[in-house]
């Protein structure tokens, strides 16, 4: 016979060899890509027009306390109500006006805190912000 069927010899003969398949679509993909960015240098976009402004600083926070004794501190420094007096129209001037965090103690007398909403209102400081725990 010229033909036999089922020969334990041919069964690995039936596999197809992918690597060369491989290999030249790899190169295929390599010259495509090559020659399409020749072609096509540049991708025209039409990209929204925009204005940028100038952000301006944030205004500067002053912190201002009462604890339960009727003492009255600037940023964690005890102050006087006329030195109160004095550094709120100071601050006042100044461009962008700062900001006041007025923080009290719960036991804290309130003809202090109207003394201090006062000064504020004498220096025409507008932004005061008042701070609970």
């Amino acid at each position: 016979m010229a033909f036999q069927l089922g020969d334990d010899d041919m069964q690995s003969m039936n596999e197809i060899n992918l690597i060369p398949l491989i290999d030249i679509m790899l190169v295929l993909m390599i010259i495509f890509l090559v020659t399409a960015t020749v072609l096509n240098p540049t991708v025209p976009l039409d990209l929204p027009k925009t204005s940028a402004s100038v952000q301006q600083t944030p205004p500067k926070v002053v912190q201002i306390s009462i604890d339960k004794d009727a003492g009255v501190y600037w940023d964690d420094q005890p102050i006087t109500l006329t030195q109160l007096e004095s550094r709120l129209a100071s601050e006042s001037q100044q461009q962008p006006q700062p900001s006041i965090r007025l923080s009290a103690d719960k036991d804290a007398r309130y003809e202090t805190v109207a003394q201090v909403l006062a000064l504020a209102s004498q220096a025409q400081m507008d932004k005061i912000a008042f701070v609970s725990e």
